[in-house]
């Protein structure tokens, strides 16, 4: 199995943790993540399933040889909570996320680059 595969497959299942946590015990993720109390639950719900489509969007595209969608997300991901840190949101996941994302996406790519065609 290729490095790319393992990354991908490691990325996806942070994305289905992430996305199970946020449907299943909203008011305990966001709590951890330093957001405090959560009402109402349903934008959290909403995120917990679009990070389950997401995963699945990942390991979908890579059976077809591409990280594109992996990198543009984990880019926007990046971005926007970098951003929202810099604007003032404190919870300590915020910057935490961030970086982890843009992290994730940059060795998605770098791996992918290496791969070349043959290896992916």
């Amino acid at each position: 199995m290729s490095r790319l595969r393992v990354w991908v497959w490691l990325v996806a299942a942070h994305s289905v943790a992430v996305g199970l946590g946020l449907l299943l015990a909203p008011e305990l993720t966001t709590r951890f993540a330093g957001f405090g109390q959560l009402t109402p639950t349903f934008f959290a719900r909403q995120a917990g399933v679009f990070h389950l489509v997401l995963a699945a969007g990942y390991l979908f595209e890579h059976r077809r040889g591409s990280v594109a969608l992996l990198v543009a997300v984990k880019a926007t991901a990046f971005a926007f909570l970098m951003g929202s840190w810099l604007a003032g949101t404190s919870a300590w996941s915020v910057p935490f996320s961030g970086l982890a994302d843009g992290a994730m996406g940059l060795v998605a790519w770098w791996l992918w680059r290496r791969a070349g065609p043959a290896g992916r």
